[in-house]
């Protein structure tokens, strides 16, 4: 008995199928951060009839951008396998002392100079902790949380670090303000995250910093075997997420104007993770993408746009980062055993 011999037409069009399956397959378990982005915008006009006016989305970006500043770095952090709980405490105690240099000096740019030059030297501290003192990052950054905190609530009593009157209204315009591009007015802190991002994801996928931290958070042993200067990519993270924390102080302080010591950008390194998670990125390093924190920073936004929307508590944000956290770290989990 012979068996039928396949044509050339069957063939193809096996191919064809596998090759369909292969490629919705990549595309659920590799980017399914922008199918939920895509879904949740769906939601998001079904619930505000007014979510693609400009004045919304640019709104939208607007809150985005501080935490999305954050979350860049953290991108970078987790992508090379460590975490740092500090973010938040460290915008506080920049942005605070930031203030007393505006006030001081009364000039944005030195501010800025403080803030990020502060901001790097304790993302050092952190990455010296780590490489050097042999501490688990989660130890090094809790203790740079306490102290931070602590430190700019004994200068500051407790209380704010307020932008004295003569420079309020100037320097509100940072976060205020904006140009005007096609007859619209586009936020300068909208064009500020949009930049940062492009800025990372360039630096991720095509330089060997990227690569490099990549390579460490997949396997250190490996990346150290290849030459890889491990210490000093780990320090590397670490440095350019201060950075980023101070960059995103000097826009806190801006937008309100004062810097609560106790209070100001608590819980800011919950949603910093929690974009990172959604947005694909491996919370045990080694894979990630910039575009999915990008995303992720502004899925939690649209969330809140929601919830404010349907007239939902705004505190009860908080239970949503963490639900969203457990949630897309499962899903990892999930693909990981599978592949």
């Amino acid at each position: 008995m012979r068996l039928a011999t396949p044509t050339k037409v069957e063939v193809e069009s096996a191919l064809h199928r596998i090759n369909v399956r292969h490629l919705l397959r990549k595309l659920v378990s590799e980017y399914s951060f922008v199918l939920s982005f895509i879904l949740l915008i769906i939601i998001a006009a079904m619930v505000n009839q007014n979510f693609f006016s400009w004045a919304n989305i640019s709104n939208i970006f607007v809150q985005s951008c501080i935490i999305g500043l954050i979350a860049l770095g953290m991108s970078m952090v987790i992508s090379a396998g460590q975490i740092d709980i500090s973010v938040g405490s460290q915008v506080a105690f920049i942005g605070g002392f930031g203030v007393l240099v505006l006030n001081a000096t009364g000039s944005p740019w030195v501010m800025l100079l403080f803030c990020a030059v502060a901001g790097m030297l304790l993302g050092l501290i952190n990455g010296l902790l780590i490489t050097k003192g042999g501490m688990p990052s989660i130890i090094a950054t809790l203790a740079m949380m306490g102290a931070a905190r602590s430190l700019i609530n004994h200068f500051g009593s407790g209380g704010p670090f307020t932008v004295d009157r003569a420079y309020y209204d100037s320097f509100r315009q940072i976060a205020s303000g904006g140009v005007s591009m096609f007859g619209i007015n586009v936020p300068y802190m909208m064009i500020i995250f949009i930049a940062a991002a492009i800025i990372f994801d360039t630096v991720m996928k095509h330089t060997r910093l990227g690569k490099h931290i990549y390579a460490v958070g997949s396997n250190e042993v490996s990346a150290r075997l290849s030459g890889v200067n491990v210490d000093r990519v780990k320090a590397a993270t670490f440095v350019i997420t201060g950075l980023m924390c101070g960059i995103a102080a000097l826009l806190y302080a801006s937008r309100t104007t004062a810097v609560a010591a106790s209070s100001a950008a608590t819980m800011f390194e919950l949603d910093a993770i929690a974009a990172v998670a959604i947005g694909g990125t491996a919370m045990t390093g080694g894979r990630g993408k910039i575009l999915g924190t990008f995303l992720g920073v502004l899925m939690f936004k649209i969330i809140s746009n929601i919830l404010t929307a349907a007239d939902v508590s705004t505190f009860l944000t908080g239970a949503f980062s963490a639900a969203i956290i457990v949630i897309a770290v499962l899903l990892q989990n999930f693909q990981n055993r599978r592949r």
